[in-house]
């Protein structure tokens, strides 16, 4: 029997990815962080024999290593991108597969410059999961099962989430903003990161129409080499209030570039507050339009995953990844985005029986 061990277990992603485990998976689970008193805890409270605690301090090597051992899998749900290079060197030291939830560009060229001895030793790692970075790739590869070939497929993310304290979880997405690129794939290249583009979706019901930021996850950069008859693709970004989005939203930009140490809590949290002035209703929305051809004509499809919990949407995907990975399908030695390795109409499958709201269309008489 597999045993996955949680860093990060008693955070707020963290114990939706212990609960979902538990209710679609037979695996034993460890909740792990620095604080073995909060994680015995929450282990404790969870009242399954499969779930037991223990401490990991992602910063100290020979700490981690040590709590790996008799671990198949590592699922890091702590915002410990400062510590990358230490938790993938415990991984491998530990021969332990790895997932994470992290957006971050250092973890990135840590994983990539890892990426040979990973595959050599067999092992699997997982980056860029949860539901954005994850979900825009993996969307876009459910879109083209709908259609013939596909020639446009455009992802967009809504955020309304209601009254969520400041956690290191949020600073850890400032830093990600150091690192902020615009850009969308268009007539056969990726646009310059200066370009700043914007469109409009309509999320539906009580939300409607929005206008999106252009978004680069490093998980599209291949998505036209997996389609040759792609001509557009990107993820744009929409906020929940104007406030946030034209007012707050530039001076947080100008503060990270005056101040990239400094600025990153002050300026977290007036984002984080600034947000917290939305009005109903809460949901965390992505979708994905696509274009192109269907029984020889022009068709249109397009998918929509919803719910009201980010930290919640977060760890639907990864659940619903990991019981592919568990069967063997979807674990291939190497790195890997999650959005990439994915089937992806099975994982749809999933993270609707999980509670994700999802609905799609197909227009087949498009012109």
């Amino acid at each position: 029997m597999s045993t996955i061990l949680i860093l990060g277990g008693y955070g707020y992603t963290g114990k939706f990815l212990a609960k979902h485990l538990l209710a679609q998976t037979d695996v034993n689970i460890i909740i792990a962080g620095r604080s073995l008193e909060k994680a015995q805890a929450f282990a404790d409270g969870l009242n399954d024999s499969h779930v037991t605690a223990r401490r990991a301090d992602a910063s100290n090597l020979d700490s981690l290593t040590h709590a790996l051992q008799n671990v198949s899998l590592c699922l890091v749900a702590a915002p410990t991108t400062h510590h990358a290079e230490t938790v993938i060197r415990a991984c491998i030291n530990a021969r332990v597969d790895y997932l994470d939830v992290q957006l971050s560009s250092k973890k990135l060229n840590a994983l990539f410059a890892a990426r040979n001895e990973i595959k050599q030793a067999g092992l699997c790692f997982i980056t860029e999961a949860g539901f954005h970075p994850g979900l825009p790739a993996a969307m876009i590869r459910y879109a083209a099962t709908k259609l013939d070939s596909i020639e446009s497929a455009v992802t967009a993310g809504y955020l309304n989430m209601q009254n969520l304290p400041y956690t290191e979880a949020v600073d850890e997405l400032m830093e990600g903003f150091l690192d902020y690129q615009a850009q969308v794939y268009k007539k056969g290249a990726w646009t310059k990161p200066t370009d700043w583009d914007s469109r409009s979706f309509n999320f539906g019901d009580g939300i409607g129409k929005r206008t999106g930021y252009s978004m680069f996850f490093d998980e599209l950069r291949d998505i036209p080499s997996m389609y040759p008859t792609l001509k557009e693709t990107g993820f744009y970004i929409s906020g929940s209030n104007w406030f946030s989005d034209l007012i707050i939203t530039p001076i947080v930009f100008v503060g990270l570039k005056l101040a990239p140490k400094r600025g990153i809590r002050p300026l977290g949290k007036l984002m984080w507050w600034a947000m917290g002035k939305s009005k109903p209703p809460y949901m965390v929305i992505l979708k994905v339009e696509a274009k192109g051809q269907w029984n020889g004509k022009q068709a249109e499809a397009q998918a929509q995953i919803a719910h009201p919990d980010g930290y919640e949407l977060t760890a639907i995907p990864v659940v619903a990844y990991l019981l592919q990975y568990l069967d063997g399908t979807a674990r291939k030695a190497g790195v890997h985005m999650m959005g990439h390795i994915a089937e992806p109409v099975r994982l749809f499958q999933d993270m609707q029986k999980m509670g994700a709201e999802i609905t799609e269309s197909r227009d087949h008489s498009s012109t």
